[in-house]
């Protein structure tokens, strides 16, 4: 059930290994837009942009925790690589424990501050009711977060990412009658899409679970290994942490800009609501690049293979940047009718929102490459085990989108915010493609006579040379 990338083709493995988790990302997508569509075509456009007003502080909240179960992986990756199945098994205990600590703070205080929050973004107030219904609900599904990334982070570590991907799809159908069974039958409203969301993730999670102790035995503990362990858990927070915080500094860029957007109004705020969904739809892929080089990279630098690492981001670069002119093309002709996916036909300013929506997805996808090297690059550092480098792209990302909310919607409007983000890509790139370099340079000086042997065996109950390089950057 596991799947070793030290040996054979980066090309061939880093395929092999992205398109199931590009399935899982895209049926994880297909319910979120299965949401949108439903809730802009049944309750209308001021619901829509209820729920779009909260995607930046969404991205905020769920992208830490995505980002911490993605740092807590790649221990588990790189002890894997290494052969350490014992060390791997103490962090995946210890990943546990620390994931149940997170989900319960952060419920709590999430849960309390959403009102607050939504009230400094300035959201419009015809709007303010519905987005704190479909944001509370979402934040109380934090521990069901965690629950299904972590667990599926884990199994991306031990080599299997397909298995995902058939409790997301089984949760995707399950998401979609929800959805139309609170909202027709129960008259939910947006709330009822955000439970939808949030009882779907929840099955696929303890589906996850159910399947990982009948069919991995390698994950089988003994006490010890089950104990809380103080050191194991300062790895793994000197990993999930800053991957936690590099999303939740890249989405404090976002609020300001949403704030920015939704001074413009709540047509413009649908606009981009619809324009974000349809982004999220077309970027699964890069997604799927950065999820399949975190756990590439850590299994190959706990096997010291660190001749591959340069080669594994080149063919994945390839790969990337194929699709980014796919895309693009692909925008140019079928923007609008893809708009009209999240729209109702009666809608009185249609014209206008498919024209936004349209002009803002097209200007998206004409940086996608630069998107592409920020997940691949990203992640790849992540993987080699230097993870505070992402929170200095995530501050890059967050200076570049700060500075158009701030400084050029205010004077350019809604030409602005579709540039805000390309602006935050290019510049996270400028940090990352250098920051690559230097960290597979810093991981051969520490290994120089070992180009393709796997970590010492003694290095068992100590954090490996690449984590303790990564945490102290």
């Amino acid at each position: 059930m596991t799947r070793d990338l030290t040996t054979g083709s980066p090309m061939r493995l880093i395929l092999q290994f992205a398109v199931p988790t590009l399935l899982g990302l895209l049926f994880q997508q297909f319910y979120n837009l299965v949401d949108t569509m439903i809730v802009g075509k049944l309750l209308g456009a001021q619901a829509l942009a209820a729920v779009g007003s909260t995607g930046s502080i969404n991205f905020f909240v769920i992208g830490f925790c995505t980002g911490v179960c993605s740092g807590f992986a790649i221990p588990v990756a790189q002890r894997m690589g290494a052969g350490m199945l014992s060390q791997m098994r103490r962090y995946v205990a210890n990943a546990a424990y620390l994931s149940a600590l997170f989900a319960l703070v952060l419920t709590t205080a999430t849960g309390l501050g959403c009102r607050g929050i939504l009230t400094l973004m300035r959201t419009p107030s015809d709007i303010f009711a519905g987005a704190n219904a479909y944001i509370f609900v979402i934040f109380m599904g934090i521990p069901v977060t965690f629950l299904y990334n972590l667990l599926a982070g884990i199994l991306r570590s031990l080599g299997d990412s397909r298995t995902p991907v058939y409790f997301l799809a089984m949760s995707s159908f399950l998401n979609i009658f929800l959805d139309f069974a609170l909202i027709l039958w129960f008259h939910a409203g947006v709330a009822g899409a955000a439970i939808a969301t949030v009882v779907s993730q929840g099955i696929s999670g303890l589906a996850c679970l159910a399947y990982m102790v009948k069919k991995f035995p390698i994950l089988r503990m003994t006490r010890e290994e089950r104990r809380l362990d103080r050191a194991s858990c300062k790895v793994l927070c000197a990993m999930g942490i800053p991957m936690g915080l590099q999303y939740s500094i890249t989405a404090i860029g976002s609020i300001i800009l949403q704030s920015a957007v939704n001074v413009l109004g709540s047509t413009y705020v649908a606009a981009v609501a619809a324009g974000v969904k349809l982004f999220q739809l077309l970027g699964c892929p890069f997604d799927a690049m950065g999820a399949t080089m975190a756990t590439y990279c850590g299994q190959n630098v706990g096997a010291c293979r660190l001749d591959r690492l340069g080669q594994g981001i080149r063919a994945c670069s390839l790969l990337g940047l194929v699709y980014s002119a796919i895309a693009f093309c692909a925008m140019l002709v079928f923007a609008a009718p893809c708009a009209m996916l999240f729209l109702n036909p009666a809608e009185p300013q249609l014209d206008l929102l498919v024209d936004l929506t349209s002009r803002y997805v097209v200007t998206l996808t004409a940086f996608f490459f630069p998107l592409a090297l920020v997940n691949i690059v990203r992640f790849s550092i992540q993987g080699m085990g230097f993870s505070v480098f992402a929170i200095l792209a995530g501050v890059l990302e967050m200076l570049a989108r700060t500075g158009v909310g701030i400084g050029l919607v205010p004077v350019f409007g809604y030409a602005a915010v579709c540039f805000a983000s390309p602006a935050a890509w290019i510049a996270a790139d400028l940090f990352l493609v250098p920051a690559s370099m230097a960290c597979i340079r810093k991981l051969r000086q520490i290994y120089p006579n070992q180009p393709e042997s796997p970590l010492p065996a003694q290095a068992e109950a100590a954090s490996p040379k690449p984590l303790r390089t990564g945490a102290g950057t």
